[in-house]
Formats: C-alpha cells, sequence, structure tokens
C-alpha cells in the first residue's frame, strides 16, 4: 500500500530530491533524474517498474540527467530507499 510517506521516492531507483512523484498517493508525472522513470506509467505496473529497474541496473545504473548527478552518489544506499510496496 502506499504512503504519503515515500511520495518523493522514485519507485524504480529510490533516488530522491524532493520532487513529489506522488502527492496524495496520486502520480505527477515527474520524470527521475536519476533513472528516466516517469511517476504515472501505470501500464507498467508493478512488474514493468522490476522490469525497468533490472535493465538500469544492468546498463550500469547510468545517470538520465547528467548535469544534476550528486558527486557522492551511491547507488547501493540509494537503492534502499526504494518503498517496500514497489520492490
Amino acid at each position: 500500500m502506499r504512503s504519503v510517506e515515500d511520495e518523493d521516492v522514485c519507485r524504480v531507483c529510490g533516488y530522491t530530491d524532493g520532487s513529489q512523484f506522488f502527492e496524495d498517493t496520486w502520480p505527477t508525472h515527474i520524470i527521475c533524474d536519476c533513472c528516466g522513470w516517469e511517476s504515472g506509467t501505470q501500464a507498467l505496473g508493478l512488474e514493468g517498474t522490476r522490469e525497468y529497474r533490472g535493465l538500469w541496473l544492468g546498463q550500469g545504473a547510468e545517470w538520465f540527467s547528467r548535469g544534476a548527478r550528486p558527486k557522492d552518489r551511491d547507488v547501493l544506499e540509494q537503492v534502499r530507499n526504494i518503498p517496500a510496496h514497489s520492490r
């Protein structure tokens, strides 16, 4: 079940920069700077989200918006932020 507590966390990569990917559990269609996933791509569903994550990780977890990448990024720590309902 989704909660408002994790609305600022990307469901694919766990990235958070304070942007609201969801608002009151409704997608805001923000594109993640890290992995390029757009919140609200409901056609993907949970299985598609997991597949996208696997593809992204398998290709080296490249940063989508290169200029926005934090210097201290730790991808392993970041994916721990993925809400339990999206793992």
